[in-house]
């Protein structure tokens, strides 16, 4: 429990929820029909990634910029933080994104609030079907994000911010024609909590956390892995203080692959 007395912690909680609040404000408010005719999938697309484009810019050196419980629950899969940590951080995060749905719809005028861009399946699409799409939205997304934040890599290319924006970006470009594209459950949540409506709410938590799970396990155990032994792992998802009694340098249980000095 030592991270509940670390500054650092709760900071970088406090950027979860800001940097949620702002990324469902600016993507919900892109996806909200103000005149007559069929919503552009490229601006929504637009909108979703360059808004978590530029949350990552501004607080990835914080929190790492999960903003999204499925990336959260990843991390967590693959031991790069604590328990405690994955808890507050998906906790601050659904907190976040109701409070950015409640002030967009304060902002917006009645007519065009509608069910304020509320994820709902394409006539046709099953919830079966609409599952495995959002799997395969989600687990392409975090694959990107866990490859670009890897600090094992030598000579990381381009701008990472801008990377995971695009990954977020080709997921909408593809998924709003069958589910709307959740890819995190914080963004389909806040939407439901304000209109009181969950139908195939379910479809949104369960697609993106197991293909988060996924993720996660094709590139730390397959792809690149990651060498650690079962005490390490165990020692990190504890949130393991530092430098603890035996005196050998232990996990923080923050989520060290997202910190980054220049993201």
């Amino acid at each position: 429990m030592w991270e509940l007395r670390s500054a650092s912690f709760w900071r970088a909680i406090f950027a979860e929820f800001f940097a949620t609040l702002f990324y469902v404000f600016f993507g919900l408010g892109s996806s909200l029909r103000w005149a007559p005719g069929p919503l552009h999938v490229l601006q929504v697309a637009l909108a979703f990634g360059l808004a978590l484009a530029t949350l990552v810019q501004a607080v990835g050196h914080i929190s790492g910029a999960h903003i999204n419980p499925a990336v959260t629950f990843a991390f967590l899969v693959s031991s790069q933080m604590s328990l405690l940590r994955a808890f507050c951080y998906v906790t601050a995060q659904l907190l976040g994104a109701v409070a950015g749905a409640a002030v967009l719809y304060s902002v917006t005028p009645p007519a065009v609030r509608g069910n304020l861009a509320l994820n709902t399946l394409h006539p046709g699409v099953s919830v079966g079907q609409a599952t495995i799409v959002e799997i395969f939205l989600t687990l392409q997304f975090v694959l990107c994000i866990f490859a670009t934040y890897d600090e094992r890599r030598n000579g990381r290319l381009g701008s990472m911010a801008l990377a995971v924006g695009f990954s977020l970006t080709l997921g909408h470009l593809f998924g709003m024609y069958y589910t709307g594209a959740g890819m995190n459950p914080a963004r389909s949540f806040a939407p439901a909590i304000l209109t009181r409506n969950f139908t195939n709410h379910w479809v949104y938590w369960v697609g993106p956390i197991i293909g988060g799970g996924l993720g996660s396990l094709l590139y730390d155990f397959l792809l690149f892995p990651r060498l650690k032994s079962v005490s390490e792992r165990l020692s990190v998802l504890k949130g393991t203080k530092p430098n603890d009694a035996n005196g050998q340098p232990e996990s923080t249980g923050e989520p060290v692959e997202l910190k980054t000095q220049a993201l």
